[in-house]
């Protein structure tokens, strides 16, 4: 398959990346015309099997999956890891990237017309395929996602800021929108699966206690709670006026290390995120410093506007004794 080499403006972007992105850019813009099409171009949400570490596929999942990985082929990309294969695929054995991808984010979400999305994250390729993911995050060369909903658009970092480019539908081609964009640090929104508070630790059930108790409460204002289940939507929401978004590890089986994947979704977000300004954690220790064991390992994930993600990490650092004390005074169904 060939690229459109007129897709996207590289200027001040690495050179060496320029057939990667293209490729990227050149993809993400079928799938937003497939996924614009929905159930007249096919059954795209419907469950055709599922993952070794647990996860069910859909049809755009697969789709998506084979697109990036026959276009990448041609685009420098020696080794490919993709959230829907168990194992590192070797694409070009003389290319001097590895290429991470969550090729369908939120997928949950295909048929009911929400944002969706690709995240993907790139190393310098190693000579071997594993070990060119199983490094410490903050090794990443560049990282960002494609968002596919009403305006379909890149956010990309290599490094040096975030520069966010919108899919202009008449061109069809990736524009310039914002050449730094900048996290927000003031926001009264969070983002946080509220349904499982049951199973959260007591430091997370005490902050969003206190984030629920509003003006009255210890916090001294309202807050809104947000919840899309698509990280890319949840994150894009973010980048553009700051919040939380919290995905803690919590009691289930399953979910202590946390749920979502350190490789292919929560270290790019990361890199994008705190080059924006911000901050992503496990809770308590940076993303960027964390280096994954396995290449579907898991990770709690916190990240937003730098204040409300360290104040998450102080509720962590509580003695157990005042966070019990907090827990008791200020539970969520407490009058």
């Amino acid at each position: 398959m060939d690229f459109d080499r007129k897709i996207l403006d590289l200027t001040e972007l690495p050179e060496g990346l320029h057939e990667l992105l293209l490729a990227l850019c050149t993809v993400g813009r079928d799938l937003s015309l497939t996924i614009a099409q929905g159930s007249l171009a096919a059954e795209l949400g419907a469950t055709i099997g599922g993952t070794s570490h647990g996860d069910e596929q859909k049809a755009l999942d697969v789709m998506a999956d084979e697109a990036f990985a026959d276009m990448l082929k041609s685009a420098g990309v020696r080794w490919y890891a993709s959230e829907e294969r168990e194992d590192v695929q070797e694409l070009d054995p003389t290319g001097p990237y590895a290429l991470a991808i969550d090729p369908l984010d939120g997928s949950s979400n295909i048929d009911v017309n929400v944002s969706i999305g690709t995240i993907f994250s790139v190393f310098p390729a190693k000579e071997d395929g594993e070990a060119s993911f199983l490094r410490p995050a903050r090794e990443q060369i560049a990282a960002g996602y494609l968002i596919y909903g009403p305006q379909t658009a890149l956010m990309l970092t290599v490094g040096a800021g975030v520069r966010l480019y919108i899919l202009d539908p008449k061109s069809r081609t990736f524009k310039l929108a914002n050449g730094n964009v900048r996290i927000p640090e003031h926001s009264t929104e969070f983002a946080i699966n509220a349904s499982n508070y049951r199973h959260w630790s007591k430091p997370i059930r005490a902050y969003i206690d206190d984030c629920l108790a509003g003006s009255e409460g210890p916090r001294e204002k309202n807050f809104n709670m947000r919840w899309v289940a698509s990280l890319v939507a949840e994150t894009h929401r973010i980048m553009s006026r700051g919040g939380l978004f919290l995905y803690p590890s919590d009691d289930r089986e399953g979910y202590r290390r946390g749920r979502l994947r350190m490789i292919y979704e929560c270290a790019p977000i990361a890199l994008l995120v705190e080059q924006a300004g911000g901050k992503a954690t496990t809770g308590t220790a940076a993303i960027l410093s964390q280096q994954a064991d396995t290449l579907h390992a898991r990770t709690p994930f916190v990240f937003g506007s730098t204040e409300k993600v360290e104040r998450v990490a102080a509720y962590h650092d509580l003695p157990e004794k005042e966070v019990s004390a907090l827990f008791g005074t200020r539970g969520l169904f407490r009058a």
